[in-house]
């Protein structure tokens, strides 16, 4: 490249230009088909080289002057691409602690060394699975740490033996952390999936929700269906009453992944997805005999949601608040959501 084309301001703009479009690419969820190949790198998409999620995170040091931070910078120096994930150690509180200095009380964290650019709060739905979520936490925080967010994690526990209610519980969770913050983006989680890739950003798409979690090992890192939206989600605060949240009538059923995806169509939204190159979760104790030997099959609904919508969810959400306590490592939020209706 002659020295005179690097001194021409056109070219100069060219390249910021192209720069900048590259990073916003990267932040809206994955790169369309024109900048795919952009990410056919070595570092970024390689998965038979994974890296430790803690590397690097001991960089980003508590800065001297906290009223003179800088913003963060708008790709984070220190992403490695895929991620060594393995559940053969139970990680114990203690030490997940010990490996996250700078996360306070109710699992949130700031950057010590630069004012964030974006604030994520991640919704756990949860009953009786510790096993799994010290697996998660262990992961989750140098993950988003590696990101530069400013991040809250909640966990939504629901009390007594009665039929799981994940969207329900979401839905409490979503009017509770709003409690604490105008959050940017909304991350609905299940305690027993993983990222393998730090390039997949946990922030919300600007116009749509987006489906995070678009190439599960379980599912042999393709979509069980088309509409699936289970997993792992990001919807901005607007997003979600848009399409007024998720059902809450759905007992153990697993189909309000498919009542939610239709909300979204209803609420003149669509879902964009994660690349499934970046898109790429362990899910935890996966049986894959048993997968082999029994398909996975979309639930059947028993819900008229184009009838049901506008009338079940957030609107109509009714709970009782337990107990709110804060952990090192999470929000604990105890709730009683009620039973299962009788021909629920």
């Amino acid at each position: 490249m002659s020295l005179s084309r690097v001194e021409n301001p056109c070219f100069l703009l060219f390249l910021f230009v192209f720069q900048a479009i590259f990073i916003l690419i990267l932040y809206r969820g994955g790169p369309s088909n024109v900048f795919r190949g952009f990410l056919d790198s070595h570092r970024v998409l390689d998965y038979s080289k994974t890296h430790d999620v803690y590397t690097n995170l001991s960089l980003f040091t508590q800065a001297p002057n906290e009223e003179a931070m800088p913003y963060c910078s708008a790709q984070s120096p220190i992403f490695v691409g895929p991620l060594t994930i393995t559940f053969r150690v139970l990680p114990s509180e203690r030490m997940i602690i010990k490996k996250n200095p700078f996360v306070q009380s109710g699992g949130r964290y700031r950057p010590p060394h630069c004012l964030a650019r974006y604030k994520s709060a991640i919704l756990v739905a949860y009953k009786n699975q510790e096993k799994y979520l010290h697996h998660l936490l262990y992961y989750i925080h140098p993950f988003l740490q590696r990101q530069q967010l400013s991040y809250s994690i909640y966990l939504i526990q629901q009390v007594g033996n009665g039929t799981f209610n994940r969207a329900k519980l979401l839905n409490v969770g979503v009017r509770e952390a709003l409690k604490d913050e105008d959050w940017d983006c909304l991350l609905l989680h299940d305690v027993d999936l993983v990222p393998e890739n730090d390039y997949n950003l946990y922030v919300c798409d600007e116009y749509y929700p987006k489906h995070m979690a678009s190439a599960m090992d379980k599912f042999q890192y393709t979509l069980p269906y088309k509409s699936f939206f289970g997993g792992v989600s990001a919807l901005t605060p607007e997003h979600y009453m848009k399409m007024n949240g998720f059902p809450n009538t759905y007992w153990g059923s697993g189909g309000e992944n498919d009542d939610i995806a239709t909300r979204i169509q209803l609420a003149g939204m669509k879902i964009v997805r994660t690349s499934p190159h970046l898109g790429r979760y362990k899910v935890m104790d996966y049986n894959e005999e048993t997968e082999t030997q029994e398909p996975w099959r979309r639930p059947t609904s028993r819900h008229n949601t184009r009838k049901t919508w506008k009338d079940d969810g957030m609107n109509s959400l009714e709970f009782k608040l337990l107990s709110r306590t804060k952990h090192p490592l999470y929000t604990n939020i105890t709730v009683d959501i009620g039973y299962v209706p009788p021909f629920s």
